[in-house]
């Protein structure tokens, strides 16, 4: 099966790639040509993934997935949540963001936040989502290098390392994403 990851991102492709099965070819916008940035301009997670995977059907014709993340932090009442790839401008510069958050919440007691995953799946016709979460902390500063987006200041719940100090396969095993995609697989492998 042949099926588009609508997404730019590298890191997120190569993440969900090391999770396919060898049974499902996965292509990328590049890989059809899309090198345009596709709007998100919903005010849900689920709305921007709905948003990404309806423009690549409609305009390239594809089966297709997308999904949209956020880090929902509880001492900010949710936020930056949907926002979380613009919180510090529209740049989606992570430096930046995490420097925005760390700020925000300097002084705050409670640090519990979580990363929630929507997966926007059109499929011959009919879409379909699938949702994983994380629970866990931000950190007082960064720890790590590895990963992407605010995976050093994110430790998941029950361990010691933040994101950013894990391998691709320990934090794909725990996260969001890892836990959206695995659902999307195993629907996928159902049909």
């Amino acid at each position: 099966m042949k099926i588009v990851f609508a997404t730019h991102n590298q890191h997120k492709l190569l993440e969900v790639q090391q999770l396919m099965p060898k049974s499902i070819q996965l292509l990328s916008l590049t890989d059809i040509d899309c090198n345009q940035e596709i709007p998100e301009t919903a005010i849900t997670l689920e709305g921007n993934a709905q948003l990404k995977a309806n423009y690549v059907t409609q305009h390239y014709g594809y089966d297709c997935f997308a999904d949209d993340t956020g880090l929902e932090v509880d001492a900010l009442y949710g936020a930056p949540g949907v926002y979380s790839a613009r919180y510090a401008g529209s740049t989606n510069n992570s430096g930046l963001n995490m420097q925005k958050l760390l700020v925000n919440l300097d002084g705050a007691s409670n640090r519990n936040a979580r990363f929630k995953t929507v997966i926007a799946l059109n499929l011959r016709g009919k879409q379909y989502l699938f949702e994983g979460v994380c629970k866990g902390k931000i950190l007082f500063q960064k720890q790590g290098e590895k990963g992407f987006g605010y995976d050093p200041i994110f430790k998941p719940k029950g361990f010691t390392k933040s994101f950013a100090e894990m391998t691709l396969t320990e934090k794909n095993s725990i996260s969001h994403r890892g836990k959206a995609v695995n659902q999307l697989i195993s629907f996928l492998s159902s049909l």
